[in-house]
């Protein structure tokens, strides 16, 4: 059997269930993308981990759900997307979503990152919306 490209690491108390489906979901989306998984970790921390890495490597002071590094050429998808837990459930209470569907569109949106999308403009943002919208929908 040959090993899964799409890895789940946890430096907090959570961990991922059902793991399986979520690298056949996820590896399903680069495809359709047109992009191939070579190794993507995501990495569960919690908000102090995330703050530190944001600072550190981005400088940048401020809490946020989700840092993605792209270590990809072309259409292979290389890279580590953190995700604070902490974060995510903050965002599901804020946006009125469980935490399972918001967590779900934050490994989507790391996954976009790393095929290319943006979301520093309202324009960009928009289309990283839809196109998590989208995959959510196939995730059903």
């Amino acid at each position: 059997m040959q090993e899964p490209k799409i890895k789940f690491h946890s430096e907090c108390d959570f961990r991922q269930t059902n793991p399986e489906t979520y690298v056949l979901w996820l590896s399903a989306v680069a495809k359709e993308e047109g992009k191939l998984p070579e190794e993507i970790n995501y990495i569960f921390c919690d908000d102090t981990y995330l703050h530190k890495i944001n600072l550190e490597f981005l400088s940048h002071d401020d809490y946020t759900d989700i840092i993605t590094f792209d270590y990809g050429v072309g259409d292979t998808l290389i890279g580590d997307v953190y995700v604070s837990v902490e974060r995510v459930l903050e965002n599901s209470k804020t946006y009125s979503e469980s935490f399972v569907e918001e967590m779900n569109r934050v490994l989507v949106h790391g996954l976009l990152h790393l095929c290319g999308y943006k979301d520093k403009t309202t324009s960009e943002a928009a289309e990283m919306r839809n196109k998590e919208n989208y995959y959510l929908s196939l995730r059903a």
